[in-house]
């Protein structure tokens, strides 16, 4: 029997999030229908709470049984349930109301409605409602938050994903149906922001990094906790203190510290870095000068084994040995302890054990040879020495491999300059970019990089945007055009004035983003985080059985084969390559994406994007211009195009028509004659008067009605209209003076960029609101495989949800806000950085430039980056599963020797050191838009013919 089920949800920042629950919940067996929003799903059908619960939590959200609602009404004049149901549908028709419980008594209602509307619906029911008293309301957090304005629509979706979930809701709800999110401002221009970033001291492994999680998600207030072992940080939001979290970090045995200016915060990791380098150098320096001559001479003078000549010399041997374990390797022990105290385990855990125990062993041989068989007195201090070197060696280099993977970060983070020329009563002064206000008048010249974001009030520059937008040409900028901070003056001078500073930059909000989507996880890296939370405890295991059988059934002497066996198994089990496989590859393929221009919200949008056959354009504004122009026009009966274009342009500079704008952009800047008896005429065009010429303008219907001869304009307005073209008419006094050609024209590279996703093999759809003789037109330019026209809003997205049905993994590129459904119900929503914030803010991936190129780079690293994080998954299953056997001694009976601990230690740090110079090799990745021509050129065909 259906019931609806009411639940509560966290975690969900954006539209994307919703459609993601969206599609989670509408998979489950039973599940009728679906509404979900940021903060609610209602869900109709046979499906028990912990069920729809589990999906949601599988999807990597929260959710519980909403228990209390927002809104309490109490009801009065409702007679019967009858009345209650009617009630109940007027409460769920207001704008923002996701579900409802209506009785004769009370309604509680679930949703951000306001409670004058709720009131007021009931009332046009025929029933009377007052708020109930006692009840709490609106929850503890605010509606809407004060958000300083942005100067372009990127901006807004940038802050948004830094913004808290619930306070974004109610402009998200409402801009998906017909408006735009509105923007309001505070005094101090000042970002609220939820999201406390920690710097991390002190992880090694995937293990750490689930311990860490766990510490810092048991925070009360803490909605979610990503932990990047890469970056040695960790990204909070929720309404947790900053204390308790460090609190946290510090009682689950690691180091943090808060740091929210992004500046400090990078001269704070880099100095740590260094600190580190120089630290786990010095410390493989001490034990590997230790350790190798030890080593050499042990095996030179087959001096390994323990007898009354040397036994002076390897108890000193033994006890500088101790000295290197406390000060090479003191780390491994001390956090190998914590964890003990804290009841986890740890790659430190693995290290502190197979070294402790070698010296243990060692240490009691020399120390009581008598009871050690003469056979069974073998002697590993050099090998506690070399492994500590050894491990600590890989750390230095993993360490500078790491810092190489955030480059394309550091890039970003350097395109500010660190002063700006700023304009007073007093003249010009240079000051520090942290004194910069909002409302400065600042000046730009030729070689300046722009230092904030603002608006030219004066003279023209040529900007190079290209590490903002990762377009090459430079871009010209006049009055009224917005410049970005970290932009460089090709050539030329303004003044501008600072609309947005510091943390509020477009670059800022870039960096943000950027270091968001470099801290989350796609749904491939949660395999590795499921293994590494049980991987120390098994592998130790594994080292205690195979000891055990060693020394029960395995040859004299026992104990010696034994210690060997455990300690090399201990050793070569690697958890960090582990934790490093996915964020390495994330860092590395966000930061890059990032130079490209393009965007990217979470890794998990990569890992969808890298499964894609089939990508959906929107029409306007993405594969075309978005804005009308003549593109031909034809002149009759001896009449000039200067004629014709200053009489058109006279008479459309009174029409509030979308193609007059089309014909005033060809006449900007001339002087145009007065227009005397002006009318429209609905639905066929204008008509007025210059001195004694009669002018119309419109289609050929309007010519007809006025009998003017139009039969030899019919096959050319038929031709134009099989290519989408709007003919516009002119006629003077009775004569067809010219036809106007206009239509909203493709962009310059959407052929090219469209070429270069069907050589990648992706079908591409378009799917517009457009008639369906204008849509086939434009497909046939672009080369488009399949057409979807005359399409609704509502409708695009059940367009997408059809081909989903086909089983096709389905992108959706768009910019408006009729994209919104579209982009939320795609696999893979990408918005065109220009577009509207709605459509920004459901989108997966951003593109900042206005070029079809991006979405071809998007795809393109987006495979790449996955297809390095299943190498280095691969490379760290495959080095763990081959390690662990071989440790434990399965090649004996064919080789008939073991694995050195000495060289399962080189191992273990070198497959470290292979997972992060991998994920390096995304930091060189580079699309080639090209790439048709050159397999043209090769088959000796012409490119412009692929299809």
């Amino acid at each position: 029997m259906s019931k609806t089920t009411i639940l509560a949800l966290q975690g969900l920042t954006c539209m994307h999030c919703v459609g993601r629950v969206k599609k989670e919940l509408e998979k489950i067996s039973g599940v009728e229908q679906t509404n979900v929003s940021l903060n609610y799903a209602k869900v109709i059908g046979d499906v028990s709470p912990d069920v729809l619960i589990s999906a949601i939590i599988a999807a990597a959200y929260e959710a519980t049984v909403a228990t209390q609602p927002d809104i309490e009404l109490r009801l009065s004049g409702l007679n019967c349930m009858k009345c209650a149901n009617k009630t109940q549908k007027a409460l769920e028709a207001v704008e923002d109301v996701i579900a409802t419980e209506v009785d004769t008594q009370t309604a509680k209602i679930y949703g951000k409605a306001e409670s004058g509307a709720l009131i007021n619906a009931v009332e046009q029911a025929g029933y009377h409602a007052e708020l109930a008293v006692g009840v709490n309301f609106p929850k503890t957090e605010p509606l809407t938050i004060p958000v300083p304005q942005t100067p372009e629509s990127l901006a807004a979706a940038t802050l948004s994903s830094s913004v808290k979930t619930s306070l974004v809701k109610e402009p998200q709800a409402k801009a998906a149906s017909s408006e735009t999110i509105p923007i309001e401002h505070n005094k101090n221009n000042v970002i609220d922001d939820d999201s406390v970033q920690l710097l991390l001291d002190g992880m090694s492994c995937a293990s750490c990094v689930s311990k860490v999680q766990k510490a810092l998600q048991s925070v009360d207030g803490v909605e979610h906790a990503r932990v990047n072992l890469a970056e040695r940080s960790a990204l909070v939001t929720g309404s947790a203190s900053p204390n308790a979290l460090v609190e946290a970090v510090i009682k689950a045995g690691y180091g943090a510290e808060i740091i929210q200016d992004e500046t400090e915060r990078r001269e704070r990791q880099q100095q740590v870095a260094q600190a580190n380098m120089r630290r786990f150098r010095w410390q493989s320096a001490l034990a590997l000068v230790v350790g190798v001559p030890v080593m050499i001479w042990g095996m030179i003078g087959d001096n390994m084994i323990l007898t009354p000549s040397n036994h002076t010399i390897w108890l000193t041997i033994g006890l500088v040995t101790l000295a290197v374990m406390i000060f090479a390797g003191g780390h491994f022990y001390r956090n190998a302890w914590q964890s003990l105290k804290n009841g986890s385990a740890t790659m430190d855990t693995l290290v502190a054990l197979g070294t402790g125990v070698a010296w243990l062993y060692s240490m009691s041989v020399n120390l009581w040879p008598e009871i050690f068989p003469p056979q069974a007195r073998h002697l590993y201090y050099e090998a506690s020495a070399m492994i500590i070197g050894l491990i600590n060696l890989g750390h230095a280099l993993e360490q500078r491999a790491r810092q190489r993977s955030s480059k394309a970060l550091e890039r970003l983070l350097d395109l500010t300059p660190p002063t700006a020329r700023v304009m007073t009563t007093a003249g010009e002064k240079t000051l520090p970019l942290a004194d910069v206000k909002p409302n400065m008048t600042l000046r730009l010249t030729t070689g300046d990089r722009v230092p904030v974001d603002g608006e030219i009030i004066q003279g023209t520059v040529w900007l190079d945007e290209a590490m903002l937008t990762g377009e090459p040409i430079p871009q010209q900028k006049s009055t009224g055009d917005t410049v970005h901070a970290g932009t460089v003056v090709q050539d030329g001078t303004v003044l501008f004035k600072a609309n947005a500073v510091g943390s509020q930059t477009t670059l800022a909000r870039i960096i943000k983003l950027v270091r968001q989507a470099q801290s989350s996880k796609p749904e491939i890296g949660q395999l590795a985080d499921k293994i590494s939370s049980i991987f120390v405890p098994v592998v130790v295991a594994i080292a205690l059985i195979a000891g055990a059988i060693w020394y029960f059934i395995g040859p004299a002497p026992q104990i010696m084969y034994a210690l060997v066996i455990i300690t090399t198994v201990l050793i070569i089990a690697c958890p960090c390559a582990l934790g490093l496989a996915t964020p390495m590859s994330i860092i590395s393929g966000v930061g890059r994406a990032a130079e490209l221009g393009v965007l990217v919200r979470d890794a998990d949008a990569l890992q969808q994007a890298s499964q894609l056959d089939t990508i959906v354009f929107d029409k306007t504004g993405t594969l075309t211009e978005g804005m009308p122009q003549v593109t031909e026009i034809h002149t009759f009966n001896g009449f000039t195009e200067e004629q014709v274009f200053v009489w058109a342009g006279a008479l459309e500079r009174g029409s509030n028509h979308p193609l007059a704008k089309a014909i005033l952009m060809k006449v900007e800047g001339q002087k145009l004659p007065e227009v005397e008896q002006f009318r429209t005429l609905a639905g066929l065009g204008i008509r007025g008067e210059i001195g004694d010429t009669t002018l119309l303008l419109g289609n050929q219907n309007l010519l007809e009605q006025n009998q003017i001869e139009t039969a030899e304009l019919k096959p050319l307005v038929a031709a134009q209209a099989e290519k989408g073209i709007t003919p516009v008419i002119l006629s003077v006094n009775g004569k067809v003076a010219a036809l106007f050609s206009i239509r909203d024209p493709l962009r310059q590279d959407t052929v090219s960029a469209l070429q270069r996703l069907h050589h990648q093999g992706y079908r591409l759809v378009m799917l517009t609101g457009d008639n369906p003789v204008t849509a086939n037109a434009i497909a046939k330019e672009a080369r488009i495989d399949q057409v979807i026209a005359g399409v609704l809003p509502d409708g695009k997205a059940s367009a997408i949800q059809s081909l989903q049905s086909e089983g096709r993994k389905v992108a959706m590129i768009g910019d408006g806000i009729n994209d919104a459904p579209a982009l939320a119900q795609a696999d893979v929503g990408i918005a065109m950085g220009g577009g509207s914030d709605i459509a920004i803010e459901t989108a997966s991936i951003t593109l900042m430039r206005h070029s079809l190129h991006g979405v071809a780079d998007a795809v393109e690293l987006s495979k790449g980056t996955l297809r390095n994080m299943k190498q280095n998954l691969f490379g760290a299953f495959i080095y763990n599963t081959l390690g662990i056997p071989i440790a434990a001694g399965i090649l004996y009976p064919f080789t008939g020797t073991l694995l050195n601990p000495v060289i399962a230690g080189a191992a273990m740090a070198l497959s470290s050191i292979t997972v992060v110079s991998n994920a390096n090799r995304l930091l060189r990745f580079k699309p080639i838009p090209n790439r048709i021509k050159v397999a043209a050129r090769q088959q000796g065909t012409n490119p412009q013919e692929h299809s």
